[in-house]
């Protein structure tokens, strides 16, 4: 699995580079191709997975699978700034905000996502005109008040609360916020094909759920150095967290249930979908 996550990772990273060297050398520019440099490319990888099990090249399955990873980019820039999380190290590196300045964060952050919104839609991606503004609409609307900002709205405000949230509530969050943009991720192949995504998003709300709690897992666990960031934030700022809830023990024991769900939600696709298969169990072993 790391193998296959790594040899998209570097075609990606390349894409997005040709992608950018248009934009010169300004501040805004450089702060856009640092934030938009590294990660695992989870989100990119479901993109490419899911256009295979419907016979779209990667070569045109490239397109938005860089267009989610430059929205990603963008989130994660304005959510470690002080307004939001206020985090100083993203990948073992200082902040878009720390290395720059906030202003520049925040117009790097535009700039993503704009950018993602012109890969997804560039006509090299998809075939037709109606696939691509399939995908532009989902994902404005799983990016949007109704998904990921939505969700990081709903954990801001969670942090003020008098009570902290439930079990229900936190994963009514954690859908928006995490999961919102891996099934917009993991359903685009279909979307592309125009083929049904029923499938794919079974599979994608079980791995994004599975992924958050892994995400609060190694936040009890993890080692900063490892992880690339702070970690024990959520604990010592007395947030609900699933493991808070439901113990590590129960924690874990949820996230592996949610692969099986995700994992027997692929039985259509039979040995096609292996590759998928083996992301979701690499999601709840990860460190970091």
């Amino acid at each position: 699995m790391n193998e296959a996550l790594t040899g998209l990772a570097a075609r990606v990273q390349t894409h997005l580079d040709q992608r950018l060297a248009p934009f010169g050398d300004d501040l805004v520019a450089q702060a856009m191709r640092y934030a938009a440099s590294g990660g695992k490319r989870v989100r990119a990888f479901l993109v490419v997975e899911s256009a295979k099990l419907h016979d779209v090249t990667e070569a045109h399955a490239i397109w938005p699978a860089c267009g989610i990873e430059a929205m990603h980019a963008y989130s994660l820039v304005h959510d470690d700034m002080p307004c939001m999380d206020d985090d100083a190290l993203r990948r073992g590196q200082p902040t878009v905000h720390v290395k720059w300045d906030e202003a520049t964060a925040t117009l790097a952050g535009d700039a993503l996502q704009s950018l993602a919104f012109e890969l997804t839609l560039h006509p090299e991606g998809a075939e037709t005109a109606q696939a691509r503004a399939d995908l532009g609409l989902r994902l404005a609307r799983a990016a949007g008040g109704q998904g990921m900002v939505l969700g990081q709205s709903l954990d801001i405000a969670a942090e003020s609360a008098e009570t902290p949230l439930s079990l229900e509530e936190i994963t009514h969050l954690q859908a928006g916020k995490t999961g919102a943009l891996i099934e917009w991720s993991a359903t685009a192949g279909a979307v592309m094909a125009g083929a049904s995504t029923d499938a794919l998003s079974i599979y994608a709300q079980a791995l994004g759920l599975a992924f958050q709690i892994q995400d609060d897992i190694i936040d009890v666990t993890g080692d900063a150095a490892e992880v690339g960031k702070a970690v024990g934030k959520d604990e010592a700022a007395g947030k609900a967290t699933f493991v808070s809830l439901l113990g590590l023990d129960g924690a874990k024991y949820r996230a592996s249930s949610l692969v099986d769900q995700a994992c027997d939600a692929l039985s259509v696709y039979g040995n096609d979908a292996d590759m998928l298969q083996l992301l979701a169990r690499f999601v709840i072993s990860r460190q970091k």
